[in-house]
């Protein structure tokens, strides 16, 4: 799958069925254009260059916009593999025999709770979506500041991320190499780990679930 494949894949040159609606970034605003810098960097096939802030930018933008970008690519990933992730396949929301989550929000939920990975993933897929749709979060608007604590939700966000690549790649990926997804799910989780790798998003402990997976994809471009 080469990098320019993947951006058109992610960027809608191909219809395909999204878990929740794509989060559009406004035509003609500057995140809009950093995200194009994005698409075209990624498109040189160097992915350890395409992750780093472009020259001048703001850290707090451009991990916005990657943000939303990674929400739509796991959005369209998991979208794919619905059918498979059901109450009877995923009662528990795990990634190998290990490794187990229980949902909590902090607002609505407050406990955590024990649920199926379908119900588990459309919490957090629901919940992310409000985070990105609050303007005071996620602003949209040329020089309206980001909040001081912008950088803590967007490792949250990141984080919970994770938990559904992970679960895909534990519970369904026979069914992605089905669906001959599975390049598109190995270019978009590298990009993933890139990402949070550059800017520190995610503790190494988070991340352990896959950490076989992490070296491979990452020991080459060392």
């Amino acid at each position: 799958c080469s990098f320019l494949f993947h951006i058109n894949l992610f960027h809608g040159n191909r219809s395909s069925k999204t878990f929740k609606p794509k989060k559009n970034i406004p035509e003609g605003s500057h995140q809009y254009e950093l995200l194009k810098h994005a698409e075209a960097t990624l498109g040189s096939g160097n992915l350890r260059m395409a992750v780093m802030l472009p020259d001048g930018e703001d850290l707090n933008e451009w991990v916005a916009v990657n943000t939303v970008d990674f929400f739509n690519q796991i959005n369209m990933l998991y979208g794919t593999i619905t059918d498979f992730c059901t109450e009877e396949s995923c009662p528990v929301m795990s990634a190998g025999p290990k490794y187990e989550y229980h949902w909590a929000d902090g607002t609505n939920i407050k406990k955590p709770i024990k649920c199926s990975a379908p119900k588990y993933i459309d919490y957090l897929m629901t919940w992310v979506q409000d985070q990105l749709d609050d303007e005071t979060l996620f602003p949209s608007k040329i020089g309206v500041p980001f909040k001081r604590n912008f950088m803590s939700v967007a490792k949250t966000i990141l984080k919970r991320l994770f938990r559904v690549y992970a679960h895909i790649y534990h519970q369904h990926f026979d069914s992605v190499m089905q669906l001959q997804e599975e390049a598109h799910l190995n270019t978009s989780f590298k990009h993933f780990i890139f990402f949070v790798q550059e800017f520190n998003l995610i503790d190494r402990k988070e991340l352990v679930p896959l950490q076989d997976l992490i070296e491979k994809l990452t020991t080459k471009d060392r």
